[in-house]
């Protein structure tokens, strides 16, 4: 199952019907307005908004935030330049994404920053970095004892990270640093996404023993990324990757991009994506431990295509079982839940007036589940994606890495890692719980289970 960008039909606009407003939600509560719904249960609140309408007004604090609902609408939000990548969400991550990064710059700068990274995602470079991916699956599941526990929020950053690291920066990282980069963002996130939700501004200033975390967190993952790029500057290294195409990239002028700017983009690249990348790793270590029936069959299907040999990177494309077991983990578990942008002028979504200025917020967690575009909409069936039956998805109804212009840069990088290490674990193991394990849903700026623990049985 692939994604792709297509044009969705034209969205009411300004002069061409009778603009309305939208419905506010119910249940907002004085001065905080739905963010208190938002912190105590997220996922359920978004799910509702749907049977409100297609676009919703939220209130979160003072501010006045529209939700969107629907596929179409989200597809047209994404695809309309009257939107840019802003709003709460974006607020919220300034503090690690910084300004100057291609997550979080609009318009040229962030155009002249896609081309700079985009080379490495092309679909030829992809191979080139097939062994580091091989090897890092099968590094997982080496280190892994039969009947132990499996710590799956340490194991899934660890491999995440290394392969990021090595595939995109060549770097060396010592199993510490992964794990450092794992209980940072964790702590981080979580503060970002309070900051989002309830906006208290000076309060979150203030010496309490949560804003002092959330400080010394986020002050580690920026030493982290300067020690990334000085360990580069000092080794007089300049192999062909994406930190020596930042070190070397020009601006507009023609002159070499800023010390931010880099350090911004070494971010973009290594804490979302590492994050999105271990969340979703995670939520199939789940799925494999909770429908050992998908598990056989993709160890069924690895053992067909491989002939018995160790799954690599040319085997990926063959892969369709376990393949659709990634998407459909991604559906009902997308890493990334919530996203905001902002109108830059009035304009409109939907029949509905949205002004200049305003804040949108939509869940692919919810349009991913809605009933109105899946048939046993909370079921886990991989071969929903199957040909026969994806066409039934109605368009933007998954879109797991986004589309027009801000589509995830590395989509087909990581399909290929997450379905190799999907490959890679399920050819060697089956999983179950372990004693003392939560695979509740934590929420922060990303979804990943409270404390996933497995254990590794051979087959």
């Amino acid at each position: 199952m692939t994604v792709e960008s297509v044009r969705p039909q034209s969205p009411a606009t300004p002069g061409t019907s009778v603009l309305r407003e939208p419905p506010l939600a119910q249940g907002a509560l004085p001065v905080l307005g739905h963010g208190l719904r938002l912190v105590r249960d997220p996922l359920a609140f978004m799910s509702a908004l749907r049977d409100h309408g297609d676009v919703v007004r939220l209130r979160l604090g003072p501010k006045t935030v529209y939700a969107v609902t629907t596929p179409e609408l989200t597809g047209a939000l994404a695809l309309n330049p009257d939107f840019t990548i802003d709003g709460p969400l974006w607020e919220s991550l300034e503090g690690l994404l910084g300004k100057e990064g291609v997550a979080t710059a609009n318009g040229p700068r962030h155009r002249r920053q896609r081309r700079t990274i985009q080379p490495a995602f092309r679909l030829d470079a992809l191979p080139g970095y097939g062994p580091v991916m091989e090897e890092e699956a099968h590094a997982l599941t080496e280190r892994w004892r039969p009947g132990e526990t499996i710590d799956c929020t340490s194991e899934s950053f660890r491999v995440a990270v290394r392969i990021a690291a090595r595939c995109l920066l060549r770097g060396d990282f010592m199993d510490e640093r992964a794990e450092r980069l794992s209980v940072d963002l964790a702590t981080v996130f979580r503060g970002m996404y309070r900051r989002m939700v309830i906006p208290l501004g000076p309060l979150y200033r203030l010496p309490f023993p949560a804003n002092r975390e959330f400080n010394r967190a986020l002050a580690d993952l920026h030493l982290l990324v300067d020690e990334i790029v000085a360990e580069r500057r000092a080794s007089g290294q300049r192999p062909d990757d994406l930190l020596t195409a930042l070190l070397e990239a020009k601006d507009d002028n023609g002159d070499p991009i800023g010390e931010q700017e880099i350090h911004d983009q070494v971010v973009a690249i290594l804490t979302p994506g590492s994050e999105t990348v271990a969340s979703t790793v995670m939520w199939l270590l789940q799925v494999l431990a909770e429908h050992p029936e998908h598990a056989e069959k993709v160890r069924t299907e690895v053992e067909s295509v491989t002939g018995g040999r160790p799954v690599g990177f040319e085997h990926v494309r063959s892969l369709t079982h376990t393949n659709n077991v990634v998407v459909e983990a991604m559906r009902l578990r997308p890493a990334v839940w919530i996203l905001t942008r902002r109108a830059v002028t009035d304009t409109a979504l939907g029949g509905y007036r949205i002004p200049a200025g305003a804040d949108i917020v939509y869940s692919p967690y919810a349009i991913q589940r809605d009933h109105r575009s899946y048939d046993r909409h909370l079921d886990f069936d991989p071969d929903r994606w199957l040909p026969g039956r994806a066409g039934n998805v109605p368009k933007y109804a998954m879109s797991p890495f986004s589309v027009g212009n801000r589509k995830c840069p590395s989509d087909h990088f990581s399909m290929a890692q997450l379905t190799l290490i999907t490959a890679a674990v399920s050819a060697k193991y089956r999983f179950e719980p372990a004693d003392g394990s939560d695979d509740s849903t934590r929420v922060g700026i990303t979804l990943r289970p409270h404390n996933l623990l497995l254990r590794a049985r051979p087959w």
